[in-house]
């Protein structure tokens, strides 16, 4: 597949997921909450999770922000749901990397989605859009084991 092509596609998979967003919505009960947002362009996040015996059950989000934000938001929680946290951080490590423009290791993890969104890694200042849910689900889980 030709370069345009592929990112003739990878454009569509995030369009699909900023106007078809999976997980948006909150969790009923008392789920972990992290509320971040991105001062440099107005991004905001309210990311949900509820995590038992080290899984991740279930993953939601809701906010308002450019179209990198919501779909790496939408990625991130359809990829972490009923992982255990340590992978769904290793996850977030890789994506980091990625959006470093770091060659990653695919055998590690499949990121599926996600990759979609290496593209942003050529464009500096929209690196924190990608990685806003990605910090949050970090935040969340660093304060859920300090509990």
């Amino acid at each position: 597949m030709s370069f345009n092509n592929l990112d003739t596609l990878y454009r569509q998979v995030i369009m699909d997921h900023y106007k078809n967003p999976r997980n948006r919505g909150s969790i009923e009960g008392n789920p972990m909450t992290v509320d971040m947002n991105n001062p440099t362009c107005g991004d905001r996040i309210q990311l949900q999770l509820l995590v038992d015996d080290g899984i991740v059950k279930d993953a939601k989000f809701d906010g308002e922000g450019c179209s990198i934000s919501l779909s790496s938001a939408s990625m991130m929680t359809q990829a972490v749901k009923g992982k255990p946290v340590d992978e769904a951080l290793k996850m977030s490590e890789l994506f980091s990397d990625l959006m470093q423009g770091k060659d990653i290791d695919e055998e590690d993890i499949d990121l599926g989605d996600i990759e979609a969104l290496q593209g942003v890694s050529k464009f500096p200042a929209r690196i924190k859009c990608a990685t806003l849910a990605w910090k949050a689900m970090e935040k969340g889980v660093e304060e859920e084991k300090e509990d």
